[in-house]
């Protein structure tokens, strides 16, 4: 047999098998069987894979190879997002560096410097995203500004422009005053803020009183066009029609009466500014009022503002309250605090503004989309989302979809300065085809990034091209996503691909968790908690990385990330090595024969029959995205039964030359061929340097069949018996160690009660490293009990011991426990620690606490046996 390594070192096989499969194009579709498609949700090319898409790249990895394995026609697309918001200020900010504006170098010129930028960090993506160990089909890489998706972003926009469902409309739009761009609703992050509520005196015309209305943004009273009451608040009925007039200002306003109004809201009584809020702009439109605009896109008041014009927003803010105060206008100014919008990207406060944008009339599309969720032909994991999904399409608004930027798609509109028409084309215009004139000139603005993401799924196979790839692989299967672009993406996804394709983008998605630090909170540069995948990566290897993330991905749990976890699977990967090392070193003269013509032994059964159990546990946890389950079962199947268990059980048959090795080279063999190819999807890199050394038919593990579990194989008895044997062998171990006996010294057992098979005796024996077992009538003075049953009891004789120091030793031990279990058990009671603690370390205290409690039952029954 090919030796192996003495020392596991992911540094020296990574790079190896990657570059092996991509060449040997394992990553593209083969075979005939039914298509499993996966598109990649597409990396912003602004910056590093953090830790939230290693994870996502992880369980896309583990379902891709699963299926592939399984005989699937896999299909797994990768491409990156151009982030129009997000790059262009990257570059901005990188040309500020210089001294220069986009403005000093022009469109086209800004345009060649981001493509140079997106290209260099689109290259560093796909390094990032190969070091993970994707197995994405590089051949079908896309860009979402690359042609393919360029031309198929026109005739979307096309088709939807011409079907009346975008449209060019005043609306009030969140502007970000230093982006310089309009945001979507879904852009706007809220932060609770410091602020105040300010109590103005709004007097009438008539000189009868005044109304008091609170505002927290005084400066925008300079743009009220009404007072607005709640129509069923006796308070103010009387006064619906009544007219005040606007201090500062002297503009006449009417009260008017909408249900929008909520009496409990500081005095019940709303000054309305449809310019400047997107629920007075709704005010507005019912009741016809005028809408004036006195903050620009500059952040500064504007001509309409008066003597405040030039004035940036908060300045005006204190000159308006100044003078309120100084005309007696101000009744008082009540703290608060309030969440305030503030641009995802660059964290400025957002103005709401009236400007003209395009949209997408959303309604008629979100139909079809909620009632393919809602009759499971989209079924969402965990099934938490669909109502998170649900509940957002029912109050679905239109989509703004025009941002005020250079980098992106640039709307396919032109218009005409000598007709006035208006062309939607997805060809370039050079004239007007209305009346011939060649003074055109196309739309300045570019498409929201997410709205050429929206036909991902069928434009990276071709759309709107009918390729034989659109024909096999959409829709697609499963998409891997985080829950906070549902609304972004996941719903747009969905009306797209009805729209465009008439069928659903994909059947299921699942909702990946969110990677928090080990306090629970989230990663962030500010708080300087973040982990780097790549650091881990170097330091740890990929695959005891990806690990961790898979035993950590439980649906519906945020991941509680703490770096020690790496360890314990980097050591989990040095045990799959050791052991294969083990049983390669012990394969001389090994000839393959089917296992079911081979005459098993008790442990061979029991490994056999074992190992079928958990090839149906973990393939049914990966058909229901339990990846933390797989996880678990296949390490736990590794590391206790195969290695700790059953390695152990035949190391004396594997010395020598007769029939009894065959048989348990044989079975080593088949186990840790199956085990690897679970194994695979998890940690695909060791899986295949070591299935390679094995003497097993194939060219790469990667290709390999996915075991299937063989009811043949399946013994009940065996593993009743193995069981039992392995809990003897654990007393007997327990028993040494409280009495202080070194694993090393041999043991006299024996049993009273029913009697062992030999082959049973000589195999408690042999874990135990004790003296042959025998068996007495009654139970021996100076001996202590390691098992019990219904139908015997096995003892150790513990020799010559002076009983009453070990009384006392033990007496004290269980003292010491009593005090560890108890304070055990008050961190368990304690609701914050169960809700605020990473889950392994709840699970490990968990574990802690019930191995000290059967510790503490095993000192006081040894007590009571060491009295008799």
């Amino acid at each position: 047999m090919e030796e192996l390594s003495t020392r596991y070192d992911p540094s020296e096989i990574e790079n190896k098998w990657y570059d092996f499969w991509n060449e040997k194009g394992y990553f593209k579709p083969r075979g005939s069987g039914a298509p499993f498609t996966v598109v990649i949700p597409p990396p912003n090319i602004t910056g590093t894979i953090h830790m939230g898409h290693a994870l996502n790249l992880t369980l896309q990895d583990i379902i891709i190879r699963y299926k592939r394995m399984k005989g699937f026609k896999t299909l797994w697309v990768p491409g990156e997002d151009h982030a129009g918001i997000a790059t262009q200020n990257a570059v901005e900010k990188a040309l500020a560096q210089e001294g220069l504006h986009r403005d000093d170098l022009g469109r086209e010129k800004f345009l060649e410097i981001v493509w140079d930028w997106a290209n260099k960090y689109r290259a560093r993506i796909v390094e990032q995203i190969k070091g993970i160990g994707a197995s994405v089909d590089w051949s079908r890489e896309r860009f979402t500004l690359d042609d393919g998706l360029n031309r198929a972003v026109k005739k979307a926009f096309v088709d939807l422009y011409n079907k009346g469902l975008i449209y060019k409309g005043k609306y009030i739009v969140n502007w970000c005053p230093r982006c310089h761009t309009v945001l979507s609703d879904e852009e706007v992050e809220h932060e609770e803020d410091e602020g105040a509520f300010y109590h103005i005196k709004y007097p009438f015309k008539d000189g009868s009183g005044h109304v008091i209305i609170a505002t927290t943004r005084p400066e925008t009273m300079l743009a009220d066009t009404a007072v607005a009451v709640h129509p069923s608040d006796e308070r103010y009925k009387s006064l619906v029609g009544k007219r005040v007039i606007l201090p500062l200002v002297g503009r006449e306003l009417t009260v008017i009466a909408d249900r929008y109004v909520d009496p409990s809201l500081g005095t019940g009584c709303l000054k309305v500014t449809p310019a400047h809020d997107p629920n007075d702009f709704q005010i507005g439109i019912r009741h016809n009022l005028e809408m004036i605009e006195v903050i620009g896109k500059d952040d500064k008041i504007n001509e309409n503002g008066g003597k405040y014009a030039g004035m940036d927003k908060i300045e005006a803010r204190k000159a308006v309250v100044r003078d309120l105060e100084e005309q007696g206008y101000l009744m008082k100014i009540e703290p608060i605090k309030h969440a305030v919008g503030k641009c995802y990207r660059c964290n400025t406060t957002i103005e709401p503004l009236l400007s003209d944008q395009w949209f997408v009339k959303t309604k008629p599309l979100a139909e079809r989309a909620i009632e393919a969720v809602e009759k499971g032909e989209i079924v969402f994991y965990p099934e938490r989302w669909k109502k998170v999904y649900l509940n957002w399409m029912y109050e679905i608004r239109d989509w703004c979809i025009s941002r005020q930027l250079w980098w992106g798609h640039r709307i396919p509109v032109w218009y005409c300065d000598y007709c006035g028409a208006t062309m939607a084309s997805e060809e370039d215009l050079n004239a007007c085809p209305h009346c011939g004139s060649s003074n055109i000139r196309q739309d300045e603005d570019v498409l929201d990034t997410w709205f050429s993401s929206q036909l991902w799924p069928f434009t990276t196979l071709g759309w709107p091209e009918a390729t034989e790839d659109l024909k096999t692989f959409y829709p697609t299967s499963t998409l891997f996503t985080a829950f906070d672009i549902i609304f972004f993406w996941v719903a747009r996804m969905i009306m797209a691909g009805y729209q465009f394709m008439n069928d659903k983008p994909f059947s299921h998605v699942y909702i990946h968790q969110l990677v928090r630090d080990k306090k629970g909170r989230k990663m962030s540069k500010s708080l300087g908690n973040g982990i780097d995948p790549l650091e881990v990566i170097k330091e740890y290897g990929t695959d005891p990385m990806r690990f961790t993330l898979a035993m950590l991905a439980a649906q519906g749990r945020d991941i509680k990330l703490d770096s020690r976890f790496f360890d314990s699977y980097r050591k989990f990967a040095n045990k799959i090595w050791n052991a294969t090392r083990f049983v390669l070193m012990n394969l001389d003269g090994h000839k393959s024969v089917e296992i079911s013509s081979l005459d098993l032994e008790l442990e061979d059964r029991w490994i056999l029959s074992r190992l079928q159990h958990t090839i149906k546990a973990v393939t049914d946890a990966l058909e229901a995205y339990d990846f933390n389950i797989a996880a678990k079962k296949i390490y736990s199947f590794f590391w206790n039964e195969l290695c700790d268990w059953y390695i152990e059980s035949v190391k004396e048959r594997l010395k020598g030359n007769h029939e009894e090795r065959k048989v348990a080279q044989n079975v080593l063999v088949k186990v840790l061929d199956d085990s690897l190819r679970l194994l695979h999807p998890f940690m695909p890199f060791i899986t295949e340097e070591l299935w390679q050394k094995l003497p097993v038919d194939g060219d790469a593990i990667i290709i390999s069949k996915w075991p299937e579990p063989n009811k043949d194989l399946i013994d009940i008895e065996a593993e009743s018996t193995y069981k039992k044997i392995i809990d003897i062998v654990k007393g007997i171990r327990s028993l040494k160690a409280e009495m202080n006996i070194p694993p090393s010294t041999k043991v006299k057992i024996y049993s009273v009660g029913a009697p062992f098979a030999e082959k049973v005796s000589d195999m408690i024996s042999l874990l135990s490293n004790s003296h042959r077992l025998n068996h007495e009538k009654s139970k021996i003075a100076g001996s202590a009990t390691a098992y019990t049953s219904e139908d015997f009891t096995l003892y150790v004789e513990l020799g010559e011991i002076d009983l009453s120091t070990e009384l006392k030793r033990l007496e004290k031990k269980i003292k010491i426990l009593d005090t560890e279990i108890s304070r055990l058990e008050k961190k368990l009671s304690n609701e914050k620690f169960i809700e605020q603690a990473p889950e392994e370390v709840v699970e490990e205290t968990k574990e802690k606490h019930s191995e000290m409690k059967a510790q503490l039952e095993r000192l006081k029954r040894l007590i009571v046996d060491l009295k008799v």
